[in-house]
């Protein structure tokens, strides 16, 4: 990746705090107290609608899959729990909702060979078996005997039956259709794929298992199994496919194992067997990579084939995005997937990245080929989904298109959200003084606007934005002028960050300031240091030809500017544990000049732990802080607001770290105590206050969510409602429109921007 793709879209780790997805059927639930959730099955929810707003795609994207019995029916999951839908053949996408199915990033849905209604796949994370009867609508748990974490499914062509599973604790086997099931004692390893061979007759199904021990086969239909892997210089499998044509009795296996060095020479990738896996034969020819690049080895990850032609295979680099196609099962490989507009090759459909950049070459995260037409393939990567139904000689974006009525390729064109929303939102704003602007704060994708009330939208990239924006502030006299907190580190303070999956010492920030409704950006981040910048608030009584602003920076504290945000000088006094810990991260400005900001914790590193996380105040434009929570310390505080009528009324959230001190709290008294008034799972994010309507607040739940992540309390916090319709599982904040109080912006970790009714 270039510099520019670096600096936008770090590399992303899977994260197990997170859950999430769509609309459809769900039991109701009631609230028993305000501590906690006392779920009742009573009626189906009445639906809402909520309808995602944004720019699609911008994350990371896995398992997609194509129908064999309607190329129009799709699926795929994301890496922040979202599974998807489509119906029309990656035009348009919608969210499955988080009680319904929860996405995996290492399995693969598969389709019923024969029934076009019935889809199984592996639900969340943890991998349990969900099965669909309705094209993916709704989905039930099936599998008697089999453990969590599948990661393989296969189901035989003739004998649908007869299903294998690749879960945690090795390979199982079904014979009643995933009903029931039993361990296939003789496979060892962890399962990265199967064949279930047409060519071998229905009641024996010869099958093949691959796995990081090796390949295993069975003649009797997966009772039985015996090691296949002879030719293979080592039996460690990254994947492995097979297909099976019964009508021209052709039957070919394929596994790709690690790229290593041999005495000077590469050896390992692609293998091949043509003899029912006797005999394996090294199928690297003429036209893929195996040069080493700065002394590594290429490396090569999915592996694609179908029954309906066997000698077309697929396969894809593990790093650079590179997809190879074979039509001589392995003989010659040409590359087929160009992303990058100043490439000979380039034949992708533009997207906003390829349009504002150019594009650039990201790692392929997934791959699914249609079984019944080996034309037709989806790819996945960090940010794009590309769509071939002519075998890769041109390629759709699946993930986004433009707005209609524009060229077809350029700067500066809008782009239509078409559901597949799998980024983080912090903030979303519409413009104080044109309310058809509207502005969003992404991770990933950094920025967004819209001049049509998010209709369509712009995406904006290069210096000074960063790979995140976190919030904005507008200038309450002067139209158009908009500071920005921006960062090279996204997910703070979420788990991603604070147990140092993501955390990067030297990732920077800096703020940015726009004089056009946030057309442009100029840096001004004089006396900062180069540290994300993860807040930023104006003082709305200060002198409109020099403005005071505050910024909060994650492991450097507050900052203050009396001239605009040209210049900065530091604000740290008392904040943390003895000045250690800066991790600050969300600044309020109450309007009787009370300055709040939050530090939050961190669980890696030499400083470490929820010593000086809380919540502090100042009274003196920084110059000293006190920390407001003394009372109540909080090992993992997340977020907090202040109600705008009465700067002694707080709601801080939390999150369980060390101990079980999780919540929604509440002071009316400036800190001096605190109640823990909500604890619907394992913590929450924080809440909002709306600032129109005295005693409403929502709560939101982030990572550890028993069920709905948004609640609301039309009583202060005494009670609580939750929203059971919104299908994203992760939410951060809540926004509201100033012209239209029945509505609300749900902005989430990882499902970007839900728009909605205030209340069910």
């Amino acid at each position: 990746m270039s510099s520019a793709a670096n600096r936008l879209c770090p590399r992303r780790s899977l994260s197990i705090w997170v859950s999430c997805l769509m609309l459809a059927a769900f039991a109701n639930a009631s609230c028993s107290d305000s501590a906690g959730l006392t779920t009742k099955e009573t009626r189906m929810a009445p639906p809402h609608v909520w309808t995602s707003m944004g720019i699609s795609g911008g994350g990371a994207m896995y398992t997609p899959v194509v129908s064999p019995h309607d190329p129009n029916l799709m699926m795929l999951n994301c890496d922040m729990s979202c599974a998807f839908r489509s119906t029309d053949g990656g035009r348009s996408w919608e969210m499955i909702h988080y009680e319904q199915l929860l996405a995996s990033t290492r399995c693969r849905p598969v389709f019923h060979p024969t029934d076009p209604n019935v889809i199984f796949a592996a639900n969340g994370w943890e991998g349990d078996l969900k099965i669909s009867r309705d094209r993916g609508v709704t989905w039930s748990r099936i599998g008697r005997g089999l453990p969590s974490r599948v990661a393989e499914i296969a189901i035989a062509p003739g004998n649908p039956p007869l299903m294998l599973v690749a879960a945690e604790e090795g390979i199982y086997r079904s014979t009643d259709g995933g009903e029931t099931w039993s361990r296939c004692a003789d496979v060892r390893g962890e399962g990265v794929g199967f064949h279930i061979a047409r060519t071998s007759p229905a009641g024996s199904r010869t099958c093949f298992a691959g796995t990081s021990a090796g390949i295993f086969r069975s003649r009797d239909g997966g009772a039985t199994w015996e090691e296949a892997g002879r030719g293979l210089p080592w039996k460690e499998l990254r994947a492995f496919a097979g297909g099976s044509d019964a009508a021209g009795g052709l039957s070919i296996l394929y596994c790709v194992i690690e790229m290593r060095d041999v005495d000077g020479e590469p050896q390992g990738g692609v293998y091949r067997s043509d003899d029912d896996g006797e005999t394996w034969v090294r199928a690297m020819g003429a036209g893929i990579n195996v040069a080493p690049r700065r002394r590594r080895l290429p490396q090569y990850r999915f592996l694609l084939t179908t029954d309906a032609r066997p000698r077309t295979v697929y396969l894809t680099g593990e790093r650079g995005g590179a997809v190879y196609r074979s039509d001589d099962a392995g003989q010659t490989w040409r590359e087929v997937l160009f992303t990058r507009s100043d490439s000979p090759q380039f034949n992708v459909e533009p997207d906003y990245i390829i349009s504002e950049t150019g594009g650039w070459r990201q790692p392929i995260s997934g791959a699914g080929i249609n079984p019944a037409d080996p034309e037709n393939v989806v790819v996945t990567d960090w940010m794009c989904c590309w769509i071939t139904r002519d075998g890769g000689a041109t390629w759709k974006a699946g993930h986004t298109r433009p707005a209609p009525g524009q060229a077809s390729d350029g700067k500066g064109l809008r782009w239509v959200n078409n559901g597949l929303t799998v980024t983080t939102v912090w903030h979303y704003y519409i413009d104080p003084f044109q309310h058809n602007r509207h502005y969003i704060a992404y991770t990933d994708i950094g920025y967004a606007r819209s001049e049509d009330a998010g209709k369509t939208w712009y995406w904006q990239h290069g210096q000074p934005l960063r790979n995140t924006t976190y919030q904005l502030a507008f200038d309450p006299e002067t139209p158009g002028r908009i500071w920005a907190a921006f960062a090279d580190l996204h997910d703070i303070p979420n788990m991603n960050v604070i147990s140092g999956r993501h955390y990067s010492p030297e990732a920077g920030g800096g703020v940015g300031v726009s004089d056009d409704f946030g057309v442009t950006w100029r840096d001004t981040s004089t006396g900062l240091p180069d540290k994300p910048v993860t807040s930023i608030v104006l003082d709305p009584r200060s002198p409109k030809t020099n403005r005071v602003l505050y910024a909060s920076l994650f492991e450097a504290g507050v900052f203050k500017s009396t001239d605009g945000g040209q210049t900065w000088v530091g604000k740290s006094n008392g904040l943390g544990r003895e000045g250690d810990n800066l991790r600050a991260c969300r600044l309020i400005l109450h309007p009787d000049g009370a300055l709040f900001v939050l530090v939050t914790a961190l669980t890696q590193g030499s400083v470490s732990g929820p010593a000086g996380a809380g919540l502090y105040r100042s009274r003196d434009g920084g110059d000293t802080w006190e920390w407001i929570n003394r009372s109540q310390p909080l090992d993992w505080p997340k977020d907090f607001d202040v109600d705008p009528r009465d700067s002694d009324t707080i709601y801080l959230g939390a999150a369980d770290l060390y101990q079980d001190d999780g919540g929604l709290y509440k002071t009316t008294d400036g800190g001096q105590t605190w109640r823990r008034i909500a604890r619907k799972g394992t913590g929450a994010f924080g809440a909002t206050v709306h600032p129109r309507r005295p005693g409403r607040v929502y709560m939101t739940l982030c990572e550890g969510s028993a069920g709905p992540a948004l609640w609301l309390s039309d009583d202060a916090g005494q009670t609580w409602k939750p929203f059971r319709g919104l299908p994203f599982q992760n939410v951060q904040r809540v926004g509201f429109d100033p012209d239209d109080d029945s509505l609300i912006y749900v902005s989430t970790f990882g499902g970007s921007l839900w728009k909605g009714p205030a209340e069910e």
